[in-house]
C-alpha cells in the first residue's frame, strides 16, 4: 500500500488522528453491535434513547484509550515519534468531531460531545492514579514488587481505568451483580488497546507517523538543525 501524499506536515498529521477516530468509531460500533454485549447489557429492557447514550459512551472509551495511549510514558518509541504522539493526542477529539461534521451532525451537538470528551478524558486519566495503587497493592501483598512488576502495571493501567469508568456510565452506577458485562467491556477494550499499541511500537499500522518524522527530521537538517 503506497502512502497518500499530502501537500503539509499539518496535513499529515490530521489524517493520521481521522485514521484513529474512526477506528475508536468503528470499534465502539463492532461492540454495540455484539450479541453478548447487548444480552448482558439489557438492551431489550432499554429505550432507544439508551441505546445512543451507551453508544456514545463507548466511542469517547475509545477516543480516550487512544488518547492515552498517545501519551503513556512508556511507549518504546525515539523522542521524534514521541513527540509526535503527543500532537496526536490531542488532534483525535478534534478529528472525531471534524468526522461528525462531515456526517451532518448539527454544531450544537457537537459542542455536547466536545464537553463529554473532555470530561471523560478528565476522569480516566485522573483514576489510571487509583488503578494503579488498587493493582499495586493487590500484587505487592504477598511479595516485593520488582522493575518488571511494576512495568506490567503500568502497562495495563489505561485499558483498566477507561474499561472501569466506561462500564460504569453504561450501568447509570448500577454495577453491581454485572461482572461479565465487564469483562466483555474490557475484553474488546484490550484488543483495540493492543492493536494500536503494538502498531506504535512495532509500525505495523503507523506508516504516515513515521513518514512524518522522516520529513521533520529532512527540514531540521535543511534549515542547519542537525539531527
Amino acid at each position: 500500500m503506497r502512502t497518500p501524499r499530502f501537500d503539509s506536515l499539518e496535513q499529515m498529521a490530521e489524517a493520521t488522528a481521522m485514521n484513529m477516530a474512526q477506528g475508536a468509531a468503528h470499534w465502539a460500533f463492532k461492540l454495540f453491535e455484539d450479541k453478548e454485549f447487548r444480552r448482558l447489557a439489557g438492551f431489550d429492557k432499554l429505550s432507544r434513547e439508551e441505546h445512543d447514550r451507551i453508544f456514545n459512551e463507548l466511542v469517547v472509551a475509545g477516543l480516550v484509550l487512544i488518547m492515552l495511549i498517545l501519551e503513556a510514558p512508556d511507549l518504546r518509541l525515539d523522542e521524534d515519534l514521541r513527540g509526535y504522539c503527543r500532537d496526536l493526542n490531542k488532534r483525535v477529539p478534534k478529528a472525531y468531531l471534524d468526522y461528525l461534521r462531515q456526517t451532518g451532525i448539527e454544531d450544537r451537538y457537537l459542542k455536547d460531545w466536545e464537553k463529554l470528551i473532555g470530561m471523560r478524558y478528565d476522569e480516566y486519566a485522573r483514576d489510571r492514579h487509583n488503578v494503579r495503587a488498587a493493582a499495586m497493592q493487590i500484587e505487592g501483598a504477598d511479595k516485593d514488587l520488582n522493575v518488571n512488576d511494576l512495568s506490567k502495571i503500568q502497562l495495563i493501567v489505561p485499558v483498566q481505568a477507561v474499561a472501569i469508568g466506561c462500564h460504569h456510565h453504561n450501568c447509570r452506577g448500577a454495577t453491581e451483580g454485572r461482572d461479565e458485562l465487564f469483562k466483555v467491556t474490557l475484553r474488546s477494550l484490550s484488543k483495540l488497546y493492543l492493536e494500536l499499541r503494538v502498531g506504535l511500537e512495532v509500525g505495523k499500522i503507523t506508516p504516515l507517523m513515521r513518514a512524518w518524522v522522516a520529513v521533520k527530521r529532512t527540514v531540521r537538517r535543511l534549515r542547519g538543525g542537525g539531527r
